[in-house]
């Protein structure tokens, strides 16, 4: 399989015609190895229009969905970001990538740990994996410019949106199967949360979610 090809395909056939235009995540995209990320029975779909399974009710989400994601932050560089949900460790890796400093929780122990082979294996620095129950770890409020949650819930953790500083965003999927919402949250410097819709999706439930306190507005 020519995976250069495969990668521009991705790029020029789906990411960009999904209205990601931003140039240094297209960018980030390209030179990020996808297909390092994705489990080695899955390798050859990485750069397909799909959620890859990781195993453990897990998935890797669509490129299209993960372009948005990452676009949707506008991240310049230096930011500090929480990711809930680490999964392949795809999405850290560009994060990390765009120049922000990573930490990612991750519940599934094994997920955790092949998430940091990979990051290792490709050389990605900037990323610190921790197993760790997001719903049951704490942060100060205001430690992140940016929360990233790659997990669905029903309503947002109020949690989620403390830990962000002033003018910090939250990337989140809201709502129950088979209709779910991709959000971007905005927290203003009254900390009230601006909400703006990205895209319908369905993503499996994070971890302890449904228990979880819940932060309507």
């Amino acid at each position: 399989m020519n995976f250069e090809q495969a990668r521009s395909n991705m790029i020029e056939q789906q990411v960009r015609t999904w209205d990601v235009l931003d140039s240094r995540v297209l960018d980030v995209m390209r030179s990020v190895p996808r297909e390092d990320f994705a489990p080695a029975r899955h390798r050859k779909l990485a750069f397909s229009d799909l959620r890859i399974p990781l195993g453990h009710d897990q998935v890797m989400m669509k490129p299209i969905e993960q372009g948005r994601c990452l676009q949707s932050l506008a991240l310049d560089g230096g930011e500090r970001v929480l990711e809930v949900g680490t999964g392949s460790g795809f999405l850290a890796a560009c994060l990390a990538a765009l120049g922000a400093q990573v930490t990612s929780l991750e519940i599934v122990e094994a997920l955790a740990e092949q998430a940091q082979k990979s990051l290792a294996t490709v050389g990605i620095d900037g990323v610190e994996v921790r197993h760790a129950d997001a719903m049951e770890t704490g942060f100060d409020p205001e430690s992140f410019d940016a929360v990233v949650v790659t997990a669905s819930v029903p309503a947002v953790p109020g949690r989620f949106a403390e830990w962000l500083k002033p003018g910090g965003r939250l990337f989140i999927v809201r709502g129950r199967s088979p209709a779910m919402e991709a959000l971007l949250l905005t927290r203003t410097g009254s900390g009230r949360l601006s909400e703006e819709s990205l895209f319908d999706t369905d993503l499996p439930r994070l971890i302890g979610s449904e228990d979880a306190p819940r932060f309507e507005f």
